[in-house]
C-alpha cells in the first residue's frame, strides 16, 4: 500500500511540473525572441523543466517498479529518458546554437520560435500520456 501511495505522489508531482511548464511557457510565445535575454530565459526554463521531469519521472519509475507495476514503471522510465535526451542532445543544444546567432540572423529567430513550440508540443504529449495512464491505473 505504501508503495502505491509513493507512486501516486511521484506521479502527481510530475503532473504539477508538466502543468506548470505548459502554463508558464505558453505566454512566452508572445516574446519576439529577438534578444539574447529572451532566448536565455526560455532556454533556462526548458533546462529546469527537463531536469525536474527527468528526476521526478525516475522517482515515479522506481516507485512503480517497487509496487509491482512494471508497465507503469517502464512508461515513467521512458518519460525520464525522453526528458534526459531532449535536454542533453536535442532541444537545449539546438537552442544554444541558435541563441548566439539571434541578433544577426532573422532566420534563427524563426527557428528558435519553432524549437520553443516543438518543446511545448512534446510536453503536451507527455502530459497527456501520463494523465491517460493514471486513468488506467485501476486501484
Amino acid at each position: 500500500m505504501l508503495s502505491i501511495v509513493i507512486s501516486l505522489i511521484a506521479t502527481v508531482v510530475l503532473l504539477v511540473w508538466m502543468g506548470f511548464f505548459m502554463m508558464g511557457s505558453l505566454p512566452l510565445l508572445v516574446l519576439k525572441h529577438d534578444t539574447p535575454l529572451d532566448s536565455r530565459f526560455i532556454r533556462g526554463l526548458f533546462n529546469v523543466y527537463y531536469v525536474a521531469v527527468a528526476l521526478t519521472a525516475s522517482a515515479a519509475a522506481l516507485s512503480f517498479a517497487w509496487s509491482g507495476r512494471p508497465a507503469f514503471a517502464f512508461g515513467m522510465a521512458f518519460i525520464a529518458a525522453l526528458a534526459f535526451a531532449l535536454r542533453r542532445w536535442i532541444i537545449i543544444p539546438r537552442m544554444d546554437l541558435l541563441r548566439h546567432t539571434i541578433p544577426a540572423i532573422d532566420a534563427s529567430i524563426f527557428q528558435f520560435r519553432r524549437l520553443h513550440i516543438a518543446g511545448m508540443m512534446l510536453n503536451v504529449a507527455q502530459l497527456g500520456a501520463v494523465a491517460w495512464a493514471l486513468t488506467q491505473l485501476g486501484l
